[in-house]
C-alpha cells in the first residue's frame, strides 16, 4: 500500500501539470459554436491568427499565461456548447498534410499567410508580448498592414521558439534547424515588406536570432577568429551549411556569417529568400545600434521594426542598408513593351544607375583601382573629404582667449542635407581639355584655386585640412562653383564630365529625412520648439526612450555608411593592387557621387562659417566633419548665435533645430577654455566625437 508521502507526491505532480486542453479539433468546434473567428480569438489572447490556426491543427500549443486564459475560455464554451453524442465527443483525426482542417473552412479571418505543415515536431512556443518592458509611444505612427505580410517585416527568434514581431505580436516557431526555419518563415510566418518603388522588389523577411536561438539551431554561440568580423564565416563543411545545401537552399557569396542570406532561385515572380541576422555574432554593431543587443527580444524587434518601417528592412550593416535603400528607391530596371513583339521585357529605368558597373574617371578612382594601375595614371586624384581643421594658435585674439568656454555645434545629418536636390552623373565620364566651367554639369575639374585670398581665420573651402591649395588640383563641381561664387574667374585645364545627369539621391534623402525627423519627434524633439526648448529636449532625448534613441543612431549611421560605401575600398590581406575587388561589380560603386555629397556639405559648412563671421565677428576654433567649435562667453549656443531683435535666428548662419542641416549642441564640446593649454597647441578637435569624423566606407 502506498505511503502518505508517496500519495502527496503524486497529487503535487498533478497540481504542477500544465492546464489540460481539449483535442485540437474540439478547440475549433467550440470556437465555431460560439461564432468567434480565429482572428477575433487571436486579438483577445494578444497573439496572432496563425498561432490560433496552429493550436487548432495540433501543430503547436500555447504557453502560460496565455495557456491558462485559453483553457478558461474553452471551459466556458464547453459548458455552453456541449458536444452532441459520442461521435461528436470523439476527436477526429488532424487534417492531412497541407490540407485545412474542416473547422477552418468558411471562417471570416483577416488575410493570412499560406498555411502549410511546419517542419519538425509541435511544441509549446510563446512568451507573452508583455515581455517587452517599454510599450511603443502613442505618437509613433503605425504603418498600414500589407495583407501579404500581416505580421510585419521581421521577427526576433528566441531560444524558446517565440518569434517577436512588430506591434507586440508573438509568433510560434517550431523550427529546430535552419532549413526548417527558412521553410517556416516563407510559408507560415507572414513576414515581409512591400517594395518601396513600383518597379522594385518586396523586401525579404528578416529573422534575427538571439544567442539561445542560434545554439538551438545548431550554430555556435560566437563566431570567433583572428580576422576582422566582416570576414568571419562558418566553414563550408560545417553541419549547418551542409544541412542548408542538402535541403536545396543556397547561400550568397558572403557565406554563412553574421548576416546570412538563404535563397532558392525565384520561380516566376515569387522570391524565395530569407535574411538571417545573428546577434551573438555581432550582426548589430554597437556604434550603429547602441545598446540594442542587450535589450529583451521584444524590444529588439521594436527597434528593428521601426527602422524597417521608416527606412528599410536591414540587410546587413547600416552601410549596406544605406546602399540597398538607394537601389530600392531607384530600381535599375522596369517593365517595357518590346515594339517588335509586343512582349513585356526588362528595360532601363530612367534616373537609376542601371544594371552594369561603371568605371570612374582616373582622378575619381582610388590609387589601387585598375583604371589607375593599368593606365599608369599619375595626374592626381580628387580629395573631396570632410573637414579636419584647427585654427592656428597664432591667429587667436586676446579677447577669444579670455572667453571661458568652447561650444561645439553639430549639424544634424549634414551629409544627408547635402544630398537634397543634388544633381549627379548617371552616364560614363567623358574627357575634355580646357572646357568652359559650367556649375550645372557634375564631374571632376582640374583647376588652380591657389590664387584665391581668403581670411586665414577660416579654413579653406577647397581642402579637407583647411590649408590653402598649392597649385592645380582636381575638384568636384560644387567646390569649383563655390570658388566662382567667391568671385574667382575659374579657368579649368581639363575635366571629366557626364552628359546624362539626374537627382539620383532625392528619394533616398526624402525617406531618410522623414525617418530622422519622425524619430526625433518620438523622443520629444519637434519642429515647434523654441531654441531653448530644443536644446533642453536634445539634452534628455536619449533617456526618453532608449529604443527610439537607438533607431535614431542607426538612421544617422545609415546616412554616413551609405555615402561612404559608394567608394568601398578593397578588403583583406590577399588583395593585390590593380585587381578588381567585389565592390566594383556594383552599379552603386560611384566615388564621384560620394565626392559630390562631401563637396557640397563642406561648401555648405564654409558658407555658414563665412556668414557667421560677417554677422557676429566670430571665427571657429576647429571644424571636424560636421561639427564646428566656437569660443563662447557661456556654455550654450544661445550665448553667441546671431538673433534678430524679434528673437528669430538670423538667416545664413548656424540655426538650431531638428531638421537635417540645422545645428544642435554637442555636449562633449562644452568645456572650460584653458588659455594655458591653447598656448601649448591645444587641439579642440580632439574633443569632438571621432565617430562622426569620417564617412565610413562600410562592410
Amino acid at each position: 500500500m502506498a505511503s502518505e508521502e508517496e500519495l502527496f507526491a503524486s497529487v503535487d505532480a498533478l497540481l504542477n501539470e500544465e492546464p489540460y486542453l481539449p483535442p485540437p479539433a474540439e478547440r475549433a468546434r467550440l470556437r465555431e459554436a460560439a461564432g468567434i473567428t480565429q482572428a477575433r480569438l487571436a486579438a483577445a489572447l494578444k497573439t496572432t491568427t496563425q498561432s490560433v490556426k496552429n493550436w487548432e491543427n495540433g501543430r503547436s500549443e500555447p504557453k502560460s499565461p496565455r495557456l491558462d486564459a485559453y483553457q478558461r475560455l474553452l471551459n466556458g464554451w464547453a459548458a455552453k456548447y456541449p458536444a452532441q453524442g459520442a461521435a461528436s465527443a470523439a476527436a477526429p483525426a488532424p487534417a492531412a498534410s497541407g490540407e485545412p482542417a474542416a473547422s477552418e473552412v468558411g471562417t471570416a479571418d483577416a488575410p493570412q499567410a499560406p498555411t502549410v505543415p511546419a517542419a519538425g515536431p509541435a511544441r509549446p512556443a510563446t512568451r507573452p508580448a508583455a515581455a517587452s518592458r517599454r510599450p511603443a509611444p502613442k505618437n509613433t505612427a503605425q504603418p498600414t498592414v500589407d495583407p501579404r505580410f500581416p505580421h510585419g517585416p521581421l521577427a526576433v527568434l528566441d531560444g524558446d521558439g517565440s518569434a517577436y514581431g512588430t506591434g507586440g505580436i508573438v509568433l510560434d516557431c517550431p523550427a529546430t534547424t535552419v532549413a526548417e526555419l527558412v521553410e517556416w518563415t516563407l510559408r507560415e510566418s507572414g513576414l515581409g515588406a512591400a517594395k518601396l518603388n513600383r518597379y522594385g522588389k518586396d523586401s525579404d523577411p528578416l529573422i534575427v536570432l538571439t544567442a539561445a536561438a542560434a545554439v538551438k539551431l545548431g550554430l555556435p554561440e560566437r563566431l570567433e577568429g583572428h580576422e576582422q568580423r566582416r570576414s568571419l564565416r562558418l566553414p563550408e563543411d560545417h553541419p549547418v551549411v551542409k544541412q542548408v545545401l542538402k535541403a536545396k537552399w543556397q547561400l550568397t557569396q558572403r557565406g554563412f556569417g553574421p548576416w546570412a542570406r538563404i535563397y532558392r532561385k525565384a520561380q516566376g515572380r515569387e522570391r524565395q529568400c530569407v535574411q538571417l541576422a545573428i546577434l551573438s555574432w555581432d550582426a548589430l554593431d554597437e556604434r550603429s545600434w547602441p545598446g540594442v543587443t542587450e535589450m529583451e527580444a521584444a524590444d529588439i524587434a521594436r527597434v528593428l521594426g521601426v527602422y524597417a518601417t521608416r527606412v528599410i528592412t536591414p540587410r546587413g550593416s547600416t552601410a549596406v542598408s544605406g546602399l540597398e535603400l538607394m537601389t530600392a528607391l531607384r530600381p535599375p530596371t522596369k517593365a517595357v513593351q518590346d515594339p517588335a513583339t509586343g512582349n513585356w521585357v526588362s528595360g532601363h529605368n530612367a534616373g537609376s544607375l542601371g544594371t552594369e558597373p561603371m568605371d570612374p574617371a582616373p582622378p575619381e578612382a582610388t590609387p589601387e583601382h585598375p583604371v589607375v594601375v593599368n593606365s599608369g595614371w599619375s595626374g592626381g586624384f580628387l580629395n573631396e573629404e570632410a573637414y579636419q581643421w584647427v585654427r592656428s594658435v597664432d591667429l587667436l585674439t586676446d579677447e577669444e582667449c579670455t572667453l571661458p568656454f568652447a561650444v561645439g555645434l553639430d549639424l544634424n545629418t549634414a551629409f544627408l542635407a547635402a544630398a537634397a536636390r543634388l544633381v549627379v552623373g548617371l552616364s560614363a565620364p567623358d574627357h575634355f581639355h580646357t572646357p568652359k566651367f559650367n556649375p550645372k554639369i557634375p564631374g571632376s575639374w582640374l583647376v588652380d584655386l591657389s590664387p584665391i585670398e581668403l581670411d586665414p581665420r577660416l579654413p579653406s573651402p577647397f581642402t579637407p585640412d583647411g590649408a590653402r591649395p598649392a597649385g592645380p588640383a582636381w575638384y568636384q563641381t560644387h567646390t569649383v562653383a563655390y570658388a566662382q561664387e567667391l568671385g574667382y574667374n575659374v579657368q579649368p585645364i581639363e575635366a571629366y564630365l557626364r552628359r546624362e545627369t539626374g537627382a539620383y539621391l532625392d528619394p533616398w534623402h526624402d525617406r531618410l529625412k522623414n525617418a530622422y525627423v519622425d524619430t526625433l519627434a518620438d523622443l520629444g524633439v519637434t519642429k515647434d520648439l523654441t531654441d531653448a526648448e530644443f536644446l533642453a529636449a536634445m539634452e534628455r532625448h536619449k533617456e526618453v526612450d532608449p529604443a527610439m534613441a537607438a533607431v535614431l543612431a542607426a538612421i544617422k549611421a545609415t546616412v554616413k555608411g551609405g555615402i561612404g560605401k559608394l567608394r568601398e575600398r578593397p578588403q583583406g590581406k590577399k588583395y593585390k593592387e590593380g585587381e578588381r575587388w567585389p565592390a566594383l561589380q556594383r552599379p552603386t560603386w560611384r566615388p564621384d557621387i560620394r565626392a559630390a555629397v562631401i563637396s557640397k556639405a563642406r561648401v555648405n559648412m564654409h558658407r555658414k562659417l563665412r556668414n557667421m563671421a560677417t554677422m557676429t565677428g566670430l571665427y571657429p576654433l576647429a571644424v571636424l566633419s560636421d561639427c564646428v567649435v566656437y569660443p563662447s562667453p557661456g556654455q550654450s549656443p544661445l550665448d553667441f548665435l546671431p538673433y534678430a531683435a524679434s528673437g528669430k535666428p538670423q538667416p545664413g548662419g548656424f540655426r538650431l533645430g531638428p531638421t537635417p542641416g540645422l545645428a544642435k549642441l554637442e555636449g562633449v564640446q562644452s568645456m572650460l577654455w584653458a588659455v594655458g593649454l591653447m598656448e601649448q597647441g591645444y587641439n579642440p578637435a580632439r574633443h569632438i566625437k571621432g565617430g562622426d569624423a569620417v564617412l565610413d566606407e562600410g562592410e
